[in-house]
């Protein structure tokens, strides 16, 4: 039976991604877009984990909504439907965790991330290197075929540099060093960030999960 893997995202770095990791011959991976399914539902969780399910729970509502009412945009006969979504942020110890799951809004949505960085750098000026420990964390949250609800966790460690760098990469990348790199997520490629990063990690045990689940279930 054919596996569908819509990815509660409009982010085309995810889908890639996330492609990249699958390669089931049998399984497509649709972006809601391209599934045309519309759901913007309000992340209000007090976790990233949690935040990624709620967004997977109401796409695969939606879903089964649409399906019931003859209305989805796509053919789901000898298909069965996964949903997946992911929440993730960036982790800094000595601001307690901050910003953590507000990392997008931090500072208001459409604030420039420099600023941003600026403005955490200065928070932390007096802050030891050695207590700039940070990690970039993403939860991956997923509503299988059978209706049960998945959930995992990667994470990526670094530091807070003390400047910006690089161009590579998007958001808190600039300023969190990697030392095994001796760069900034910014200016390692996105070959090597893939193969470390949160969200790959996160991604690549779900896909585990989700495999297990099919062998598990018999599906071929």
């Amino acid at each position: 039976m054919k596996q569908l893997i819509i990815f509660a995202t409009g982010n085309k770095g995810k889908i890639r991604e996330i492609r990249d990791i699958i390669t089931d011959p049998d399984t497509e991976v649709l972006s809601m877009k391209e599934a045309g399914v519309e759901a913007d539902p309000d992340e209000n969780g007090a976790s990233f984990e949690e935040n990624a399910l709620i967004k997977a729970r109401a796409v695969a509502e939606l879903i089964r909504r649409q399906k019931n009412e003859g209305t989805l945009s796509f053919d789901t006969e000898d298909t069965q439907v996964t949903v997946m979504s992911d929440d993730s942020g960036l982790v800094i110890d000595a601001l307690g965790g901050e910003p953590g799951i507000y990392s997008a809004r931090y500072l208001g949505y459409d604030t420039d991330y420099n600023y941003k960085m600026e403005q955490i750098m200065k928070r932390m000026e007096n802050v030891p290197d050695p207590e700039r420990t940070a990690r970039f964390v993403a939860a991956v949250g997923a509503v299988f075929p059978d209706g049960s609800e998945h959930v995992v966790t990667g994470a990526m460690e670094g530091v807070i540099a003390h400047g910006i760098y690089g161009l590579n990469g998007f958001g808190y990348d600039p300023f969190f060093y990697l030392p095994e790199y001796g760069k900034t997520s910014a200016e390692i490629t996105e070959e090597e960030k893939n193969a470390i990063s949160h969200r790959g990690k996160a991604l690549r045990s779900m896909i585990a999960l989700f495999d297990e689940w099919r062998r598990r279930n018999s599906i071929d």
